[in-house]
């Protein structure tokens, strides 16, 4: 059956693609419609406020001192300038991608590819020229704002292309990472927002006590999620993940060739 679509912007902080993981699942277990949809919308919610909290003091900090701190008024600048390009394209485009690319052997090409360029990316000679957020330039945002854009396809990863394209651009790891938790807050709030008001009419009391689980649960793994990456990136790369991504999406792949599961190709 055809699944409703999931936002292209799901709250995922592991760059492995927690939107690709949706799909695959939905299609496996055939999990759609309405409430899927209002279901994937609360938990958005519930992972956005666990990055929200990690990160209260950085916030605070901006809060009260964008009014007068050079510093906080450029990292809030930069926040903005690699948000925009995302909601340009998420307007213009979003449906189509819906349409066309929200099926599991996109999401299978997606891994693959994207683990390939993650391999590459840290292989690679990495000169840093940015090691604290606070150190971005706008021309960074920027970049950076425009891979986030890849994370449209599912599969790609938001906080993958996020935090590969601050890599390549520049950043160092720990300045990648962060600024991709940052900039998934008013991303995902966006979307949560836009998706929120247009489904408005799938959210019913009955859902309540299934709704409010997941909120905790999202919450919970969220915090999880971001606390160990943050750990890990100390003093690991991320070959481990390119190399699940590889690995996650041969075997789709290998299931759809062989026919062994009968996975949806497209929609519509």
């Amino acid at each position: 059956m055809p699944h409703q679509p999931l936002n292209p912007y799901t709250p995922e902080f592991l760059p492995i693609s927690s939107t690709g993981h949706q799909i695959v699942v939905a299609d496996l277990i055939d999990f759609g419609g309405e409430r899927a949809m209002a279901f994937n919308i609360i938990i958005q919610l519930g992972a956005i406020l666990a990055v929200v909290w990690e990160f209260r003091r950085k916030i605070l900090d901006v809060v009260v001192g964008l009014p007068r701190q050079r510093q906080a008024q450029r990292f809030t600048a930069n926040l903005l300038i690699a948000f925009f390009p995302a909601v340009i394209l998420g307007v213009a485009f979003a449906d189509l991608i819906h349409h066309y690319l929200f099926n599991p052997i996109t999401v299978a090409v997606a891994l693959v590819v994207g683990g390939v360029i993650m391999l590459w990316a840290e292989r690679r000679e990495h000169v840093i020229r940015v090691q604290e957020v606070d150190d971005m330039r706008w021309t960074d945002a920027l970049k950076i704002g425009c891979a986030q854009c890849l994370a449209m396809i599912p599969g790609t990863s938001r906080s993958g292309s996020t935090i590969i394209g601050g890599l390549l651009f520049g950043l160092s790891r720990k300045a990648a990472t962060e600024f991709s938790f940052f900039l998934a807050m008013p991303t995902m709030v966006g979307a949560a927002v836009y998706s929120g008001y247009k489904y408005r009419h799938l959210f019913q009391p009955d859902d309540f006590m299934v709704f409010a689980i997941g909120f905790v649960v999202s919450f919970i793994f969220a915090m999880i999620a971001v606390r160990g990456l943050l750990k890990f990136i100390a003093s690991h790369s991320y070959a481990a993940f390119a190399w699940y991504r590889i690995g996650f999406g041969l075997l789709i792949l290998a299931t759809w060739v062989f026919g062994w599961v009968d996975w949806s190709v497209a929609q519509g």
